[in-house]
Formats: C-alpha cells, structure tokens, sequence
C-alpha cells in the first residue's frame, strides 16, 4: 500500500493533495503513518510533501509554467546560500496587472513588482539542468533589505552577513542597485554596523 501512495507523490513531483486520497482509507491511514515517522511533511492543510524529493527541483518546472515570473526572496537566498531558512513555497515576481497561470504543485508565493522593481537584477540560470530566471546576487540582497520587515531583522541580517564573506561580491552593483530601489541609506546603516 506504501508504494501506491509513493506512486501517487511521484506522479505530482514529490507532492501530495489530500483530495487525490479522499475516500481511500488506507491510503490515509499510510499517508498518517508517513507524516508520524517524517518521511512526508505537511506544507500546509490538506498539502504534503514526500521528503525523497528536494523542494527546489521544481522551480525550472515553475518558471516553464510561468514565463513572465523571476525567483527571488526565500527561493534566490536558498539558490545562492545566502539564508539557511528553507521556505517550503516557491517565491517568485511577477510584473503588476500579470496574471499567471500557476501549478498546483509546488506551492508558489507571487509578488507583484512595478516594471523598475521587476527588471533590476533579472538573469538566467541553470538549476538541475533546467533553465531556471532569477533575482541576481546583489539584487537578492537588496531585497533581502526593501523586505526587511516582513521577513525579520534576522533574516535580513544572515542575508547582508553571508553576502559580505563572499568572494563574488559587488559592493559597486549593490549600491548601484540600492539607489534605484530607494534603499541606499537603510543598507548603509546595516553595512556600518557590521564592518
């Protein structure tokens, strides 16, 4: 029975909606008894996720089903081990007034982003052989900054920090950035208190 519940999260990438079980009672029960030894976490109510499978396999699939969205925040901080929070959402940028077409599987976080905002930092990149487009480095960082009160001082902070041990680093790009996106004064207050 196991194996046709893992049949059921390999057929939706590693994913599992409680309404492709309903009615199967041993299917829940199996699913129940996965949850109690950690092989599957719940992502949210009536979601869950086989840990065989890693969350960012899906983002060529996400951007593919959405063309016009950008990976940033929690998902661009994971890509460039900036943060070592893993966000069990796919978070991704559109443009305003765009209304994509989402997948059901993995979950997706959308942020709606003015042109100016959307287009800064904007690069292709490979992940798991998939083409995958993405907030570069520094704009990453940026808006790890522009962000800082919705996700945390902490987490703002373990952004800025990580960035700066970094060889690859571009300070001239990161101010760049910051300028443009009207961050410049509150990411120099950070950057004094840690150098």
């Amino acid at each position: 029975m196991e194996q046709q519940l893992y049949e059921l999260f390999v057929q939706n990438n590693g994913y599992l909606a409680s309404n492709l079980i309903c009615g199967n009672r041993s299917l829940y029960y199996q699913l129940k008894t996965m949850l109690e030894s950690g092989k599957v976490v719940q992502i949210k109510r009536g979601l869950y996720r086989h840990t065989d499978f890693t969350e960012d396999a899906n983002w060529g699939e996400v951007c593919r089903i959405v063309p016009q969205g950008v990976l940033c925040l929690f998902t661009a901080w994971q890509f460039y081990s900036l943060s070592t929070h893993v966000s069990s959402l796919v978070h991704l940028a559109i443009p305003v007034r765009k209304k994509p077409v989402l997948p059901e599987f993995p979950p997706v976080k959308i942020y709606f982003w003015s042109g100016s905002y959307y287009e800064i930092g904007r690069v292709e990149a490979i992940y798991n052989n998939q083409k995958i487009s993405i907030s570069d480095l520094e704009k990453s960082v940026c808006d790890a900054i522009r962000y800082r009160n919705k996700v945390g001082a902490d987490t703002s902070t373990e952004v800025l920090r990580n960035y700066m041990k970094r060889k690859d680093r571009n300070l001239d790009k990161l101010m760049k950035y910051a300028e443009n996106m009207r961050i410049a004064t509150v990411l120099n207050q950070y950057l004094s208190v840690m150098l």
